[in-house]
């Protein structure tokens, strides 16, 4: 359960977003709305990279710092933000190296997500060498190598082409964790089970997707 209580964000006195109170316990959730709406603020706001002004957030009742942040897993927008080291195996390793996880449970936390995708042949590449697909398959296999509960991924697919966007989201579909997926594109969005509208900092529609979807859309043509 993801509970927002009354929270606001305010940056240089300005408001980002106002009065947001949700519970959320769907398997999968989108977010939606234009640009500067507060979407991408609100994202951040599920493990701790963005911290309220006023209310609060918790995960199954727990409220920020180091064990929330286990719990939520973040997926950027672009990757290069996202990768750290050089070579791949040595990128996965970081977050696990922080668990203070021994080398044979590393190697097999790796494996076995490595495996799942069919990215095995990248374990030893150099990560400016990886493609655009590639590094964004990295990327969520970082998140997932720390076994979140949660992951969150703001707009994870705009740098992609279609294959690469096709191949991730098939890669989304399949995972077992909760996700709230924040998106330009309607599209991606079918089969979820709840769709929240972000409209000048406040929650302007939550609902079905089809409905909020289409309220949105119309909202857009006016």
């Amino acid at each position: 359960m993801i509970r927002f209580r009354d929270v606001s964000v305010e940056k240089g006195g300005q408001p980002i977003l106002t009065g947001i109170d949700l519970s959320l316990c769907e398997r999968r959730i989108g977010v939606i709305g234009r640009n500067g709406s507060g979407k991408s603020t609100l994202a951040r706001l599920f493990n701790g990279l963005e911290t309220p002004t006023r209310g609060s957030v918790t995960v199954d009742g727990q409220e920020g710092g180091k064990a929330l942040r286990r719990q939520v897993g973040f997926v950027f927008q672009n990757p290069d933000n996202q990768i750290v080291y050089t070579i791949v195996h040595e990128d996965l390793e970081f977050g696990l190296k922080n668990l203070g996880l021994g080398k044979e449970e590393m190697r097999a936390r790796i494996d076995t997500v490595l495996g799942r995708f069919q990215l095995e042949h990248l374990r030893d590449r150099l990560t400016h060498q990886l493609s655009g697909g590639e590094k964004q398959m990295i990327a969520l296999a970082g998140v997932l190598v720390m076994r979140p509960r949660l992951i969150v991924l703001d707009e994870p697919t705009t740098l992609l082409d279609l294959w690469n966007k096709r191949r991730f989201m098939a890669a989304l579909r399949d995972l077992e964790q909760h996700v709230v997926l924040i998106s330009h594109d309607l599209d991606l969005l079918n089969g979820f089970d709840r769709v929240l509208h972000v409209q000048n900092g406040r929650i302007a529609a939550d609902g079905p997707p089809d409905a909020v979807i289409a309220g949105y859309v119309a909202g857009s043509q006016c």
